[in-house]
């Protein structure tokens, strides 16, 4: 549930609130909840196995698809948000389901792909001249780069969190069916 939650969180947080600066980087605000999606998604894995965790990512991109035209977005953001989501997350999970390394290393790195896909895809096909020509091309790789380092930083976290949990709290098998 935190999962689907974050999702529709992040997308009223991004359409209510003008994007961060942070020099030439520019940053949805909703993209620090995107970061964290990635691993409540890995999570969520954890508990309903690979197979269950498609159908929750379905309902999160149908989910967030809703949530964005009833913002008001655009027919190309809402477009935009539903493919990203769909490459992103099937990235995550594949790549989380054959790391054969500690749970905080696999978070990590297919968070860190899934995140960065997410920022590419999200921002040419929603933002850039191609999609809803929000962007005009000459900050397209800005807003790209601030979303990767912002949901880079959101996995480093999260990998931290995960190692100070008490083993017992990590200790459900990964199902992979």
């Amino acid at each position: 549930m935190l999962y689907l939650l974050a999702i529709v969180f992040a997308n009223v947080v991004t359409a209510s609130n003008d994007p961060i600066k942070f020099g030439s980087l520019i940053v949805p605000a909703g993209s620090f909840l995107i970061g964290a999606t990635f691993i409540f998604r890995d999570l969520v894995q954890n508990a309903v196995g690979r197979k269950n965790v498609y159908v929750i990512i379905a309902v999160a991109m149908v989910l967030s698809a809703v949530t964005s035209s009833v913002l008001g977005d655009t027919l190309w953001i809402v477009f935009a948000s539903a493919l990203t989501f769909m490459f992103s997350e099937t990235t995550d999970t594949e790549i989380y389901t054959r790391l054969k390394l500690p749970m905080s290393l696999r978070v990590l790195y297919s968070g860190v792909a899934g995140g960065v896909l997410d920022s590419v895809i999200f921002v040419i096909v929603g933002m850039s001249p191609i999609g809803a020509n929000i962007l005009p091309w000459d900050v397209v790789g800005y807003a790209i780069a601030g979303q990767i380092v912002v949901k880079v930083v959101m996995q480093l976290i999260g990998t931290l969190i995960i190692q100070l949990l008490p083993a017992r709290v990590l200790a459900q098998p990964v199902k992979v069916n």
